[in-house]
């Protein structure tokens, strides 16, 4: 599973993994975009995140959607780097999810409006890591668990569901 933090200047990347019913650290990081135009940085991430899936082989990705930002031209910014992680991805035919960057916070730190800091700690403690990631890679980090999370309950949902049908019919 691979989380991106979108971002025109450092663009985080996790990858976790499900072992035996455990979350495990994969890898995790910054996609550099340092200077020039906004052309030049979107096709560093593109092509930062085409090296990510070459090397590590990911089966689906989980995105942090767009926040409005109180500078519009920040947000359309945000939104363009976003974009083109989204396109990189798809151009790998993974599954991509998207989820709100409060929804992830709640549900790693328990707290919507957690701080950086706060996801750095708890992303470091889920994964048993020996030392604290960036705030980008932890971003991207939390995305990744957030979706592992998701996808664990909607099992369970599901099964839950199948066995409530199930007794249902044997009371008919």
């Amino acid at each position: 599973m691979l989380g991106i933090d979108p971002g025109l200047r450092r663009t985080g990347f996790g990858l976790v993994r499900l072992e035996s019913g455990q979350q495990r650290w994969v890898g995790s990081g910054t996609i550099q975009t340092g200077e020039g135009s906004t052309a030049e940085r979107l096709a560093k991430i593109v092509e930062g995140i085409d090296q990510l899936i070459h090397s590590y082989q990911p089966d689906e990705a989980a995105v942090e959607e767009v926040f409005v930002n109180v500078n519009p031209r920040s947000t359309l910014l945000l939104g363009q780097a976003r974009g083109a992680a989204i396109a990189a991805l798809a151009l790998h035919k993974l599954p991509v999810h998207e989820y709100a960057a409060m929804q992830i916070k709640q549900s790693i730190a328990g707290h919507g409006r957690a701080a950086k800091a706060q996801m750095q700690c708890m992303v470091q403690r889920l994964l048993s890591l020996e030392g604290s990631p960036t705030p980008d890679a932890a971003d991207a980090l939390a995305c990744a668990l957030y979706h592992l999370q998701s996808r664990k309950l909607g099992a369970l949902q599901a099964l839950a569901y199948g066995r409530g049908r199930l007794l249902a019919r044997k009371k008919r």
